[in-house]
Parts: C-alpha cells; structure tokens; sequence
C-alpha cells in the first residue's frame, strides 16, 4: 500500500503553514496544544510540532479542529502550492 506524501517528503501540506499562522498570531507550540486542550481536542505540542515538521499526516477532523481554534477557515492551512507526489503503481 503506498501513502500520499508531499513532493518535499512531508506527510502533510499543512504544517508549514500552519507554523506561519502560529507565528503571525504570536503562539508557541505549547500555548496552541493549551488552547486546543481547552476546546476539548486531546493534544500536546508534540502534536502541533510533528504536523508543522510534516513527520505526521493530518486529518480532516485535525483540520476541523485547528481551524477552530485558531479562528480560520479551513482553507487557511492548507498550502496547495506544495506538489504532491504520485505514488508508483508498479
């Protein structure tokens, strides 16, 4: 089975983005796990920080979630510039 991945290596296209956002809103990693916590969402900044380092794919659902909390569409994190890699169906 082959996995979708960005043509950089990341497993999302949302972490860089995501990493820029927190920044212009001045929130470190932990505070945005905090604030996710806080919306009832069970994460630390481990979670905030492998997205961001595209070690970790990212839901829908995390999507949903990120948006919320950070009071942007959804549409907002994610970076369609990035081109995806075609998986080899050999």
């Amino acid at each position: 089975m082959f996995k979708l991945k960005a043509e950089n290596g990341f497993n999302n296209i949302t972490g860089k983005r995501l990493t820029q956002l927190r920044h212009e809103k001045n929130i470190s990693q932990r505070q945005l796990a905090k604030m996710m916590q806080v919306a009832g969402y069970d994460v630390d900044h481990h979670f905030i920080r492998r997205i961001e380092n595209g070690e970790r794919f990212v839901t829908d659902i995390e999507l949903v979630a990120l948006a919320k909390v950070l009071n942007i569409s959804i549409i907002e994190l994610i970076d369609d510039s990035i081109p995806i890699s075609a998986p080899d169906c050999d």
